[in-house]
């Protein structure tokens, strides 16, 4: 039996790199274990088990004893000992080689769906891609090929767990280095990222070379190059920002293609107020605010967008002075877009307000949203 013995500790030592002295520790304990199941008196037993030779010495109170039964129980033990180690290697070498995996983008074979997550086939291992890490509206089926990002690498006993990202901002940054040379190259850097998977983000970069224009580097001839991203993405849209040091150039950026009449930065609070003309509000705030939301997350400034006419005191308007500005207000109607929208027998039911005041108040104010304001402030000149 020795010379097996030491031929599968010599395979494991040199394969799987787990040294001869973590072997033998493990096989000692597990042929002690294996006496106090087998023999009476276990306490009286000892198991030494010399380096070099792998022979294996069964004590009884101290003295070497021959126990015909012993050679079986050693034999069975120490294969089960083996047969656990080169597991347990096998499971750390894999759990070391998808470690290294983290943070990247790896490609993988859909082995199985359900209501919770998809299990996906690595090869060596198998991964998770839970609910909370799929976009939305993409279904996958068994068989289909998956890329997603390596969110983490957990050991366990079973081996390495291995979870996925499909929404992780990350894995767009990690789709723009695969697909734009100047980024993997360093000459195009990614300084921010907002993302609302499926639906739309926001990438922010520079460029450290000013012969190479950043955003046109990431777009690419025709478009291709963010056309391909866009594709792996199933047709989420893509913004492409230059990124600047400077908060109010990076907002406006950010902001693009709305025009910005006007921005107002706390730098106490990170906070920013930007004004745009009426026709502009729905470009830059987007739709549900989407767009202002992302462009916030982007800059980490929190954004706040206004119509000129939502800026606009409503005492600005033909006869609204201030106590019934602040009727309107207490009922609901804060903003002169609120009142050109507003409904005249709604408005006749706030006090110090009738049918035909109702009438020419939404007059005014859809004349002031129109015109962005200019005939509202005009009137409240002529008042002063």
């Amino acid at each position: 039996m020795n010379g097996e013995l030491l031929s599968s500790f010599q395979y494991i030592e040199k394969e799987k790199n787990i040294s001869r002295e973590v072997l033998i520790n493990a096989l000692r304990s597990a042929l002690l274990s294996a006496c106090k199941k087998t023999f009476p008196n276990p306490d009286d037993f000892d198991i030494v088990i010399e380096a070099e030779t792998l022979k294996i010495k069964v004590l009884e109170k101290g003295q070497e004893v021959h126990r015909a039964d012993f050679g079986r129980i050693a034999a069975q033990t120490a294969k089960q000992v083996i047969m656990q180690k080169l597991r347990e290697a096998e499971r750390e070498a894999i759990f070391n080689d998808f470690s290294k995996s983290a943070g990247e983008i790896i490609n993988g074979m859909v082995h199985a769906v359900d209501r919770k997550a998809i299990v996906v086939d690595l090869g060596k291992a198998e991964a998770i891609l839970p609910i909370r890490e799929q976009v939305p509206r993409e279904r996958y089926f068994q068989g289909n090929t998956i890329r997603a990002y390596v969110l983490e690498v957990k050991a366990s006993s079973r081996g390495p767990e291995v979870i996925l990202s499909r929404v992780h901002p990350n894995f767009l940054s990690k789709l723009f280095e695969l697909e734009i040379p100047e980024i993997r190259e360093g000459i195009v850097e990614i300084k921010a990222v907002a993302r609302e998977a499926g639906a739309r983000s926001k990438i922010a970069v520079c460029s450290h070379d000013e012969k190479v224009d950043c955003v046109g580097s990431c777009v690419g001839m025709r478009g291709q190059r963010v056309k391909n991203i866009v594709n792996e993405l199933g047709g989420e849209k893509i913004d492409i920002v230059r990124w600047s040091a400077d908060p109010e150039t990076f907002i406006r950026n950010a902001l693009s293609p709305a025009e910005l009449s006007k921005i107002k930065i706390s730098a106490d609070d990170k906070r920013a107020e930007v004004i745009v003309n009426d026709d502009q509000y729905l470009l830059a705030a987007g739709k549900r605010d989407q767009n202002v939301r992302l462009a916030s997350r982007l800059t980490g400034w929190a954004i706040e967008v206004f119509a000129a006419s939502q800026k606009i005191p409503l005492t600005s308007l033909e006869g609204v002075g201030e106590e019934l500005a602040e009727a309107l207000k207490n009922a609901g109607f804060r903003t002169i877009q609120n009142l050109s929208a507003a409904k005249a027998e709604d408005l006749a039911a706030v006090p110090g307000v009738g049918p035909q005041t109702a009438e020419k108040i939404i007059l005014a104010a859809q004349k002031a949203a129109l015109s962005g304001g200019t005939e509202a402030k005009k009137n409240d000149g002529e008042k002063h």
